[in-house]
């Protein structure tokens, strides 16, 4: 029997469509209705709203306004990547458009007597508030089962906004999200399903709002699920919760920025040098300057993305968000394949941009593919064969006296796989190529290579030899890398490919959390 499911949004942002997307197929065989609040906006309401923030906030305002509009003046336009197929595109707008099971109604307001009867004619059997205004018992009591909500805090005690925000001001081990049945109070209603991200060292706002959005698609689907079996139990929430929290000032925003920075690695001069030079080559590559170079492919490195380290194989969540975000808006980001095809490399008005990963941890699948799949970017991953899904520690792990790192299981590799990214080796116990004996490193390349065909089915895997040093490979161990069948082999002591790509020395550059924003921009317009 078909459910007809009607969701109340004032943003199509991306998290709400992963979760429509991800509850359609969860459920199966439903019609949608997605009524999205879209005010209109009138000279006055906007220049009142200027007013109450600029009072709230003091002169602050005034500078991160004039960022907010200069940013939105001069964003490019997102690459086109025409008919190729991308980790993330069953999420994007014209995807959600596409659905035929599903309806989109803007409204400049979702009680208007047009919207009240536009649901009321649907006759939904649930409703989902999901990134929603207020919303009024003559609308959320309309779907037969009434509506659900989706709060990203942990209820009673951090009721109203924003995620994660609240709870780190209070210092909070954890972060909670909560589905609960909406009532006329504010998070008030009877509770469905509840879970939590756990703190890390590092944890910051942003990263931690994005597990959050991770956390949120499996408790909505269990709660959607139980309701409309009629299997659900509502639990009334604990005691407590007096408060709700508002938006914070940016006072606020930047007392706490400050108590979560970790503390700097390099003395002011030098970081101010730095994005001097990152900003003249930003300005020189606007101007057109990079036509006079030769074309170039960066391709960059990482290991681990994470907020439970900062050393030079890890990346913070947060920071790898802002990376990515980057490369999809100013870059012509090209699968590892395409890379090593390129004979000679192609002029482009944008730099061309490939993202591997080495190893094989989880934080790639927890966090680096969200991340990914939310900018539509491809990757690769260079995995241990025989290290991934067990509890053996990676050799520089050991060296280093770290505990033990969790590693992607050969499950969720095939679900990434599914997405569309790419896997190659990394050998399999993670060995120096040029110190292991010649019958040692035919018999890892044979056996990592058979093991990528018969989980993953990778019929022409790439090498990232470990290390990655000029000392850990040698001319004869890379002819033992041609021979077990390798399409290309790609390094790790830096450096860009420029003119052309040597295909069994594809060169990379390491990434990790010292990289500021400049600085990796620099690197990504190929001048590391």
């Amino acid at each position: 029997m078909t459910k007809r499911l009607v969701v109340f949004t004032g943003d199509l942002a991306y998290s709400v469509r992963m979760g429509i997307v991800e509850l359609d197929r969860h459920l199966g065989d439903c019609d949608w209705l997605v009524m999205v609040h879209s005010p209109r906006r009138s000279i006055g309401r906007l220049l009142r709203s200027q007013w109450s923030n600029l009072r709230r906030n003091g002169l602050r305002w005034i500078p991160y306004q004039m960022h907010d509009v200069w940013r939105r003046l001069t964003a490019p336009r997102p690459v086109d990547a025409g008919a190729t197929r991308r980790p993330g595109d069953e999420y994007a707008p014209e995807a959600l458009a596409r659905m035929r099971n599903l309806r989109i109604l803007r409204v400049p307001d979702l009680h208007e007597p047009q919207s009240l009867s536009a649901v009321r004619d649907f006759a939904a059997d649930l409703g989902l508030s999901l990134a929603a205004p207020i919303l009024k018992r003559e609308l959320f009591s309309m779907p037969r089962l009434g509506t659900i909500n989706l709060h990203k805090g942990r209820l009673p005690d951090f009721r109203g906004m924003p995620p994660a925000f609240w709870e780190l001001w209070h210092g909070e081990d954890s972060i909670g999200c909560s589905v609960h049945v909406v009532d006329e109070g504010l998070d008030t209603g009877p509770l469905l399903a509840r879970g939590e991200v756990p703190r890390e060292k590092h944890s910051d706002v942003r990263g931690l709002q994005i597990g959050l959005d991770e956390v949120a698609i499996s408790l909505v689907n269990q709660a959607a699920a139980d309701m409309l079996a009629g299997q659900a139990r509502p639990m009334q929430q604990p005691s407590g919760g007096a408060r709700t929290f508002r938006k914070p000032t940016l006072a606020q925003q930047a007392t706490l920025s400050r108590r979560l920075a970790a503390p700097a690695i390099e003395p002011v001069f030098k970081r101010g040098l730095k994005a001097c030079l990152a900003s003249s080559a930003l300005i020189a590559h606007r101007a057109g300057l990079a036509s006079a170079a030769a074309p170039r492919v960066v391709v960059l490195l990482y290991h681990r993305v994470s907020d439970d380290a900062r050393d030079n194989l890890t990346a913070g969540i947060a920071q790898f968000e802002r990376q990515m975000r980057w490369v999809a808006e100013h870059c012509r980001a090209v699968p590892i394949e395409e890379v090593v095809a390129m004979q000679p490399i192609p002029r482009s008005s944008r730099p061309i941009v490939a993202v591997t990963f080495d190893d094989g941890y989880l934080d790639n699948y927890r966090f680096a593919a969200p991340i990914l799949r939310r900018n539509r970017l491809p990757a690769a991953f260079f995995v241990s064969t025989g290290i991934v899904d067990s509890d053996k520690p990676f050799p520089h792990d050991m060296r280093r006296g770290n505990g033990p790192i969790a590693k992607m299981t050969w499950d969720q590799m095939r679900r990434m796989r599914t997405w569309g990214f790419t896997f190659g080796s990394h050998t399999v116990e993670h060995i120096d190529c040029a110190a292991e004996p010649e019958t040692v490193v035919r018999e890892e390349l044979v056996r990592s290579r058979d093991c990528l065909r018969r989980e993953l089915d990778v019929h022409d895997p790439i090498l990232g030899y470990p290390y990655g040093g000029r000392e850990h490979m040698t001319a004869d161990r890379l002819e033992l890398v041609k021979e077990a069948g390798y399409s290309a082999c790609l390094s790790a002591y830096g450096g860009v490919n420029i003119a052309s790509v040597a295909r069994f020395d594809v060169r990379r550059v390491g990434i990790s959390w010292q990289f500021g924003d400049r600085s990796f921009q620099r690197v990504c317009l190929g001048w590391p």
